[in-house]
């Protein structure tokens, strides 16, 4: 698996936000992690991350354990992992070039090799145009296409998504959520999507995963989503 989570606990002063949660993720499965707000969709996800640290179980990822109960085996930009955050979490200082190519100077990526890696991720998302702006000039539209370009210049293992098209109108909604499912299928990318909205589950899904009160309660197993034409806004 790549991903494995063995029963993990999380507990913060006023609730448990995890209960004994486990899951495993294979390469190349999308799953959508579905419930209402204050489940424990957003902790697990950090907690894959390296975010916030395990009160109890495991976490495994490609045959290597990376996180155990109190203890971070491996740090958070050596798991692989892209993430797309609910309020975006766009570096207002830096360009959307520099946004990405921040992340790979994190990663301790040689200058020589950031430019194409960049390219291609701005490319992939249609933003090359966009590359010289800074967040505030961009639209609500513009800036979850660079918080999705910046997420995937690294190429991660695994890409996590939380609740990345919650502030978007319906319609803008419905072509970015299109579109994702296209990146996906394009990119044979790992991915969780944490969500509370069953349109997105239906349109991305290889599973559902549906969470409450810090437990998985039902694994609904979906058929592969269609593909879909979608026009650039």
């Amino acid at each position: 698996m790549l991903v494995s989570i063995r029963n993990v606990t999380k507990r913060f002063p006023s609730h448990d936000a995890l209960a004994g949660v486990s899951l495993d993720v294979a390469e190349g499965d999308v799953v959508v992690v579905l419930g209402p707000s204050g489940c424990g969709k957003t902790t697990l996800l950090r907690l894959i991350a390296g975010l916030e640290g395990l009160d109890g179980g495991e976490i495994w990822m490609s045959g290597r354990q990376v996180a155990a109960a109190g203890r971070s085996l491996v740090p958070p930009y050596r798991r692989g992992i892209g993430f797309v955050f609910q309020d975006l979490a766009l570096w207002p200082h830096l360009t959307v070039r520099g946004n990405l190519e921040f992340v790979l100077e994190s990663a301790r990526l040689p200058r020589a090799a950031r430019s194409p890696k960049v390219e291609d991720a701005l490319r992939l998302v249609r933003i090359e145009q966009l590359a010289g702006r800074y967040p505030h000039q961009l639209s609500g539209g513009e800036q979850q296409r660079v918080a999705l370009a910046r997420a995937l210049v690294g190429r991660p293992q695994v890409l996590l998504l939380d609740e990345p098209l919650s502030s978007l109108d319906p319609e803008l909604r419905t072509v970015l959520r299109a579109e994702l499912a296209q990146l996906q299928r394009l990119l044979g990318i790992t991915a969780i999507y944490v969500t509370h909205d069953r349109d997105d589950a239906a349109a991305l899904a290889r599973r559902v995963v549906h969470m409450r009160d810090g437990r998985i309660v039902v694994v609904d197993h979906m058929s592969p989503p269609r593909g879909t034409s979608v026009k650039a806004t």
